[in-house]
């Protein structure tokens, strides 16, 4: 056997529709099947002893030190609990391309990819070219309709024969996660963190998830220009590790039917609420200065893209009422942020004939200019505006700044109002509360029981509990003094449906907007490829009663970064990371 140099001639099949006629690969003496070697336990067999293989290069798959490494594939040893393919490393291996028909000996170790995974390996320390007669086409990809166990197909090429559900595209790794069979669903948002049905739920997404890579070529604009929930066909390549999870290294483009934007949402009843996160609205210091500003646009030029985005979510919308979240914690003069998009919601009605009727709550008598910051010690609070010309705001908003909120939550606001006929007749009185919880990031001061407690509701969950009981029994003294049963529970509670702090809620009486109007899968947030809902519309049972319909717009979660306003994306879409969810009642008299 001689050592294989670069310079040897020989005939390489480089393209697999010029090898298609190829015959296949007969293993020489002393050459074990790869399918030996990997054998069908997490481990190979032949750990750390010397092997010898022969098969066709497929495709380039460098160390974890950045030393080249390819895979190489035979024809099979008929067992379907094996993989036919193996990765070899070492210097010899520089000069490799794919399609070459190789005889390969040395040690069996499990190599590390950078950042992704492990996998079998064999440490090349002879290379040498199949003759000519041997010529080989490159193996025929595995086709699977469903997740397979991945440990069978390690290294091998695969061809996807079943639709994929696009779930998240990460510019920043050049990857897209898809699943098999439909989207993933945040294992919290449909059982409770910590049950065996959670489990099963994460276990199963796990098992669906599929992380794509490749170049830019491979994976196409048009896979990371699409929405969450677009179709991923034709998809074909080598089953590698990628970022610690399944994963499919692209050999040829994926076709990408997009799914389609959805319209604003439509629902019955004679007023509309609505509630929905800013995603970090800062106007600097409020006079076209002080950008780049902590949390939100960095230059005037972007916040008035994002201010435009924003307007066009609520003009779409057309609610009477909105409670809003991630709003610059700036008070409530002029200047103020939540005083400027009020403004611009008016121009915005100027330009097209409408009402010019906006107007924004307070817990201080308007225009409150003497107030630099609202409630709290947080950057950002929550905020409510309102339609003049459709309600009435009654007496001044009250606020809970007790407890987690203030120090670690954002403080909730609660305002009384009475819808207005048209023939100026009121309606009854109801309460709307704007509330932004703490959220699940775990940072440095998350101690105790607000510690990751391994269940799936990350960090705080002990401290977003806590405000839930803490706004319930806030919200049984009546606080804005209204004496109405109708009353709402509305905002980023940073919790899904079925972590603690919602139930704390469901337990207290208050029902899920989502559940009375019998939607059986609202979402409002992707995270990690999963759906679930972070904002929530929780009614007292009197108002419950009157509820007409529920509805999220799937206006920003689905979409991709690229149509937010740092990319120059116009129109509503990506005006935030979360979807604005949408209310409608029955309250005026008939």
């Amino acid at each position: 056997m001689t050592r294989f140099r670069p310079a040897l001639a020989f005939a390489p099949c480089l393209l697999l529709a010029a090898c298609a006629s190829a015959p296949h690969l007969q293993r020489g003496a002393g050459a074990l099947a790869i399918g030996e070697i990997q054998g069908s336990a997490a481990g190979s067999p032949w750990l750390d002893r010397e092997a010898t293989v022969e098969g066709i290069v497929t495709a380039a798959l460098p160390a974890a030190d950045g030393a080249p490494g390819w895979l190489l594939q035979d024809d099979g040893d008929g067992d379907a609990a094996t993989s036919d393919a193996i990765w070899i490393t070492g210097a010899q291996t520089a000069a490799l391309t794919p399609g070459q028909a190789l005889r390969v000996s040395g040690r069996v170790y499990e190599g590390a990819l950078a950042k992704q995974g492990r996998l079998t390996a064999i440490e090349a320390g002879h290379i040498e070219p199949l003759a000519r007669r041997k010529a080989m086409r490159l193996p025929a990809a595995v086709a699977i309709a469903e997740a397979p166990d991945w440990r069978r197909l390690e290294g091998m090429r695969v061809r996807i024969a079943a639709p994929l559900t696009l779930a998240e595209r990460d510019g920043e790794r050049g990857t897209v996660t898809a699943s098999f069979d439909g989207p993933m669903w945040q294992p919290g948002e449909r059982a409770v963190p910590g049950s065996d049905a959670a489990r099963a739920i994460a276990a199963d997404n796990q098992r669906r998830r599929l992380v794509l890579g490749g170049d830019a070529a491979t994976l196409t604009a048009a896979a990371f220009a699409a929405r969450s929930g677009s179709r991923l066909d034709a998809v074909e390549g080598v089953a590698v590790p990628i970022d610690g999870g399944h994963g499919l290294r692209l050999t040829a483009p994926p076709t990408v039917q997009a799914a389609p934007r959805p319209q604003p949402p439509k629902v019955a009843g004679d007023l509309r609420i609505s509630a929905f996160n800013l995603e970090n609205l800062f106007n600097g210091d409020g006079r076209g200065a002080g950008f780049p500003t902590p949390r939100g646009a960095r230059t005037p030029a972007e916040y008035q893209a994002q201010l435009a985005k924003l307007v066009a979510t609520i003009h779409a919308l057309d609610p009477d009422v909105a409670a809003l979240m991630e709003l610059e914690n700036d008070g409530y003069g002029p200047e103020s942020t939540l005083a400027e998009l009020v403004a611009a919601l008016d121009r915005a009605d100027a330009a097209n004939g409408g009402a010019q009727d906006w107007r924004y709550a307070a817990p201080c008598k308007q225009p409150c200019a003497a107030q630099q910051r609202g409630p709290g010690s947080d950057a950002i609070r929550v905020g409510l505006i309102y339609r003049g010309a459709r309600v009435a705001a009654r007496g001044l908003a009250a606020t809970l700044e007790q407890g987690p909120f203030g120090p670690l939550a954002r403080v909730p606001m609660a305002q009384a109002f009475a819808a207005i006929g048209r023939d100026r007749t009121p309606g009854p009185t109801f309460v709307v509360v704007a509330n932004h919880f703490k959220s699940k990031g775990c940072g440095k001061n998350a101690a105790g029981a607000d510690r990751d407690q391994g269940d799936g509701a990350s960090c705080w969950n002990a401290s977003r509990s806590e405000s839930a009981r803490r706004l319930d029994a806030w919200l049984k003294t009546d606080p804005t003094a209204s004496g109405s049963a109708l009353s709402m529970i509305v905002g980023d509670l940073n919790a899904h449906a079925q972590e603690q702090p919602l139930r704390e809620l469901y337990a207290a009486g208050w029902q899920d907007a989502f559940a009375v109007a019998k939607d059986e899968a609202p979402y409002s947030y992707v995270y990690q490829g999963e759906l679930g809902r972070l904002d929530h519309a929780l009614l007292s049972p009197a108002l419950a009663a009157r509820l007409r319909g529920a509805a999220e717009w799937h206006s920003n979660a689905d979409e991709p970064e690229s149509a937010g306003y740092r990319a120059g994306g116009t129109g509503p879409w990506r005006s935030s990371d979360h979807d604005p969810v949408l209310l409608g009642f029955e309250l005026m008299p008939r």
